[in-house]
């Protein structure tokens, strides 16, 4: 194995099966390995970043001009720093700008190299789009060097020999280690994030990865929120006497994750308490009730995604990252479908006919994306307190 100078070249990302993309490197140097997929949203693009779900990824934004608004404190969706714990590498079109923005305090390229997050510009991310939407999401390695030495021939190596997600748990790392109580609500112009008061019901949310804006969206429907592990078993839940759980976003393969977070669904299941799932929340769920998960060839991932409820007959624009979904065709008698994709059909939401338990695939506090989806939260709250 020898390393090569790429003329012109300081980033590169290396597709399992040989396939060389070189551009211009940003961010932090180095190299990362994880599966590529895109993301069709055209704003948002630090909360999309620092979104736990997509740890393990390499994200290609459809989008060019990322980067534009800079970055800031306030639009951190993760809850701890680590960069591991989110995207692995980014995939633009266009080198970033400076910022222009009022709320700005830094520049997307200074900020990603500051948490060790690769990126590749100069890219045409319409090919790469175009080949995952034929072929699925590839395992590849990101890589950026200034001096543009890449050793193409290890780095394709690495890439062939990555596992990828299926039977990855990765909430474990996604999740917080301690239980902690939560208060910050929705943010307000023009006093940013407000501190809603919290009424006479309480809840307990199951960290697998989760995002800030969930927990604002949340608190903002004036409830008492506590944030707690991803290992809690049901019976310190139900010991904190919650009114209604939260079973949260998260990364990685739901049936991994599953083997020690559904049997504690279960539990809590018979419990009666009133049960909301996120995104990976929504699939353990549906395998707690006897459903199963599918690997899908390229996930959704973006902030404009048609999905129907069922229930209403409404169409709303949702906010997506999940690179697994629940097989409809499987959901057991006891319970009903109440959304589903219409770009593909794919189940977005299912319900229990006899109890107070619900969960959807995409994101409902939308950040970023429309809140077409925001009254979910006040549905979880209203079965409360019925």
């Amino acid at each position: 194995m020898t390393t090569q100078i790429l003329s012109g070249a300081t980033g590169v990302l290396v597709l399992a099966d040989g396939t060389v993309l070189s551009g211009i490197g940003v961010g932090a140097t180095g190299s990362a390995v994880g599966e590529v997929v895109f993301n069709t949203a055209m704003s948002g693009y630090q909360e999309i970043l620092t979104d736990p779900s997509y740890m393990s990824q390499i994200l290609a934004f459809t989008f060019p001009h990322i980067g534009n608004v800079g970055v800031n404190l306030e639009d951190v969706e993760q809850i701890g720093e680590a960069p591991e714990r989110a995207a692995r590498g980014v995939i633009l079109r266009d080198v970033p700008t400076e910022p222009a923005n009022w709320r700005a305090t830094g520049s997307l390229d200074g900020w990603m190299a500051s948490r060790g997050v690769i990126g590749l510009a100069g890219v045409d991310t319409r090919a790469l789009t175009q080949l995952i939407r034929e072929k699925g999401a590839p395992h590849a390695v990101i890589a950026h060097d200034p001096e543009g030495r890449f050793d193409l021939e290890a780095l394709t190596a690495q890439a062939r020999d990555w596992k990828g997600l299926v039977g990855l748990d990765l909430a474990k790392d996604a999740s917080t280690t301690q239980a902690f109580e939560w208060t910050e609500g929705a943010w307000e112009w023009p006093t940013g994030y407000a501190k809603p008061e919290a009424g006479d019901k309480s809840v307990v949310v199951v960290d697998y990865g989760v995002k800030r804006n969930i927990l604002r969206a949340l608190a903002s429907t004036g409830v008492k929120i506590t944030v707690v592990p991803a290992s809690t078993t049901a019976e310190d839940i139900l010991a904190r006497n919650p009114d209604g759980v939260v079973l949260s976003n998260g990364p990685g393969d739901p049936a991994a994750t599953g083997e020690y977070a559904v049997p504690e669904i279960k539990k809590l299941l018979d419990s009666g308490k009133p049960l909301m799932g996120i995104c990976l929340g929504h699939q353990m769920l549906a395998i707690a009730l006897g459903a199963k998960t599918l690997k899908m060839e390229q996930g959704h991932h973006g902030a404009n995604h048609p999905v129907k409820d069922l229930t209403t007959g409404k169409v709303e624009i949702v906010s997506m990252n999940h690179e697994f979904s629940v097989d409809g065709a499987s959901l057991p008698e006891a319970v009903v479908e109440t959304h589903v994709s219409l770009f593909d059909g794919t189940n977005c939401g299912i319900a229990m006919k006899d109890r107070p338990v619900f969960s959807v695939q995409h994101h409902p506090e939308a950040s970023s994306g429309p809140t077409d989806s925001l009254y979910l939260f006040k549905r979880f709250v209203d079965s409360m307190r019925a």
